[in-house]
């Protein structure tokens, strides 16, 4: 029997793991499986310890592939396949987070701007303004359902099929409208539908026509990505004073310490926050 495979179908079905990670997941377990004497299943705590530490890999990839192994081996565990865990006192290797790339709110007009300046620039404006408005994942954006648009909010269908309430403010509503009151086919299920196998626009598709109008907004191709669009939403909310827990339930984080990377974003705004609204700031003593 292949237990990658029920693996995988188990984090599937009952974790609802998306197609990327499953596929990671997959190639991450098959290398090991290739790479590890006798295999997963005969693997023992050192020849895990040296696979990772001969693997040519840089820290991410290695982390990424320590913690496949991990999972697969709680879920052998669970299941009663084996009765030792070869990666129990396994330490995943600390993966470096480099600071969110971002875009200031007149590089954001700017992109927003030159959408009209371009094929389907109705449905290209309405895609840019729900992510700036929103901080959906590009997926969520592009498989976005009819059913979700709700007027001023998006009910979301996020990561792990968790659902979530996302306020539109007007301005990406209207442009919403827009596209929405010219979309063809008209009885499509997708908020954007195309010829594509899935119906929808495809992440690719996307990417590409941003790309294109960041040229003609003036921004450097390399800076404008579906996911710096979402950085820019949380880090200028954060920056306006929004509170970080609405943030994260917003972007749909799990975990709150996911968020907190914004935090790191903005130093000079967080300063100021502090001086000027904490009740033992030095800039609330009357200073006499």
């Amino acid at each position: 029997m292949n237990y990658v495979d029920v693996f995988l179908e188990a984090m599937s079905a009952e974790k609802g793991r998306s197609r990327n990670t499953l596929v990671a997941y997959a190639n991450d377990l098959n290398h090991a499986n290739e790479n590890i004497p006798g295999g997963l299943l005969g693997a023992t705590e050192s020849d895990i310890q040296k696979y990772l530490a001969d693997t040519d890999a840089c820290a991410s990839s290695v982390a990424r592939r320590a913690s496949a192994l991990r999972s697969f081996y709680k879920f052998l565990m669970l299941e009663k396949i084996i009765k030792t865990n070869p990666t129990s006192n396994i330490e995943l290797p600390k993966r470096t987070k480099p600071l969110p790339k971002l875009l200031t709110p007149q590089e954001i007009e700017l992109l927003i701007s030159s959408a009209g300046d371009i094929r389907t620039s109705v449905r290209l404006r309405a895609m840019i303004e729900l992510l700036y408005a929103s901080g959906l994942r590009v997926s969520e954006l592009c498989e976005l359902p009819m059913t979700a648009n709700l007027g001023d909010r998006l009910l979301i269908h996020g990561k792990g099929a968790k659902e979530r309430m996302v306020p539109v403010h007007t301005a990406a509503q209207i442009a919403l409208k827009k596209w929405l009151d010219i979309r063809t086919p008209d009885d499509s299920k997708y908020v954007f539908p195309s010829n594509s196998a899935s119906g929808h626009i495809t992440r690719d598709g996307f990417f590409k026509i941003l790309k294109k109008c960041a040229t003609l907004a003036g921004i450097s191709p390399n800076r404008v990505t579906p996911h710096v669009l979402r950085h820019s939403f949380a880090s200028h909310l954060l920056a306006h004073g929004a509170n970080l827990r609405a943030i994260q339930t917003m972007l749909g984080h799990e975990d709150i310490s996911t968020t907190q990377i914004y935090t790191h974003v903005l130093p000079e705004k967080l300063t100021q926050v502090v001086s000027e609204h904490h009740p033992l700031s030095d800039t609330k003593v009357d200073k006499k």
